[in-house]
């Protein structure tokens, strides 16, 4: 499997970065689609998603290498090639929700009904990004033999793929991909219900997602740890718990109060 899609001289376009831009434009497609309906300007959630990216992406890379340091303490220049990979998605998340936060408040704006809007593009992105693993090779599970994957029913480009040095791996990319994808499709018709809450998507990524990585995180084989704990595995429940709590919240809350398609529920925007 060859991560890079193009090469000229010492000029390389990776398979990683095209997929982390497609992830982008696509994710932004299913954003500002949504937030046109509540009369949010273009340009607004563009500048919005555009810094999340940016600072997502750093901030994505500052925890891998936090909890790869003894990796990267030896290898100080590997630091600043993300396009060999080592983007940690918590860390995306978490350095992306601050800036969201930043944004928000900057503009007095209510945070949760933004996320809303965000978080069926973030996670159809992740479901896309997550090939940027599978031409890495990388982010797989434990080794396995052919026959197993062939049980699998899973594409012979996708098994081929598995085969790293001769060994094949479980492709927990894969999983999670199509799991992102199931998530990305929930979100989009549960946001459609007529009586659903504002924060209930928010509430429902973070509890989709949490118990996707949770059981992939189990199964692979190059998770970040801290202490002999997998670190996703423990941010993964935070994430659900916080899911939780949002929808006691919203289940508190009057049938038709706070709803997420009311058009009228919304913030003024001084833009």
């Amino acid at each position: 499997m060859n991560p890079v899609l193009i090469k000229i001289g010492t000029f390389e376009i990776r398979w990683y970065s095209i997929l982390l831009i497609a992830a982008f434009i696509i994710g932004f497609y299913f954003v500002e689609k949504e937030s046109k309906r509540f009369d949010i300007p273009k340009d607004f959630m563009f500048n919005m998603i555009f810094w999340t990216v940016i600072f997502g992406i750093i901030g994505a890379r500052i925890y891998y290498v936090i909890f790869d340091w003894n990796y990267f303490s030896h290898n100080i220049s590997e630091i600043w090639k993300i396009w060999h990979g080592g983007l940690a998605i918590h860390g995306g998340i978490i350095a992306g929700l601050i800036t969201v936060i930043a944004y928000t408040k900057k503009y007095k704006l209510r945070i949760i009904r933004y996320t809303d809007f965000l978080v069926p593009g973030l996670i159809i992105g992740q479901a896309i990004g997550r090939w940027g693993n599978f031409f890495n090779q990388e982010a797989h599970g434990i080794a396995t033999s052919l026959e197993h994957l062939k049980n699998l029913h899973l594409p012979k480009f996708i098994i081929d793929g598995m085969n790293i040095n001769g060994v094949y791996y479980i492709p927990t990319f894969f999983f999670e991909s199509m799991a992102c994808l199931i998530g990305f499709l929930v979100l989009i018709l549960v946001r459609r219900g007529k009586y659903i809450k504002v924060g209930t998507p928010t509430a429902l990524y973070l509890i989709i997602y949490g118990i996707i990585r949770f059981f992939i995180e189990n199964n692979r084989t190059d998770a970040l740890e801290f202490c002999g704990f997998k670190i996703a595995m423990i941010v993964s429940v935070i994430m659900v718990v916080i899911g939780i709590v949002i929808l006691v919240m919203n289940k508190r809350k009057g049938k038709f109060e706070d709803l997420y398609n009311d058009k009228n529920n919304k913030d003024a925007l001084n833009y």
